[in-house]
């Protein structure tokens, strides 16, 4: 319990960090990607104006019915391409790409990879 509470703090810390050089702007909004264990979500966000533009996630009912789990990396795969499609839909093509305070690696790593195949700059 006290390893999963330092965890979540230390990765709370790294965001927080990060969240000082990353700013999305209208030019260039802020794609910020959040997993949980069971789930995982991805916003495209200006932050100037303090407005979620875009957004998915695979508790929608949509993506529910396609997969078995929400926290795996297909879902992840999923999620990449669903984003970049609704961006592509509200006119935007390149973004700041924000971890969350996690690795680069597994599921935040390919949202990033999918979303780059389907158009999104980064």
């Amino acid at each position: 319990m006290i390893k999963k509470k330092i965890r979540k703090n230390e990765t709370r810390k790294r965001h927080t960090k990060l969240r000082v050089r990353l700013k999305g702007t209208a030019d260039r909004p802020r794609l910020a990607v959040y997993k949980s264990n069971k789930h995982i979500y991805a916003q495209v966000i200006d932050d100037i104006q303090g407005v979620t533009l875009v957004s998915a996630g695979t508790v929608e009912k949509e993506l529910r019915e396609k997969m078995n789990h929400g926290g795996d990396i297909e879902a992840s795969r999923e999620i990449g391409k669903l984003i970049a499609q609704r961006a592509k839909e509200k006119g935007i093509k390149a973004v700041v790409f924000d971890r969350g305070g996690n690795l680069y690696h597994g599921r935040v790593a390919q949202i990033a990879e999918s979303a780059r195949e389907n158009g999104m700059e980064f």
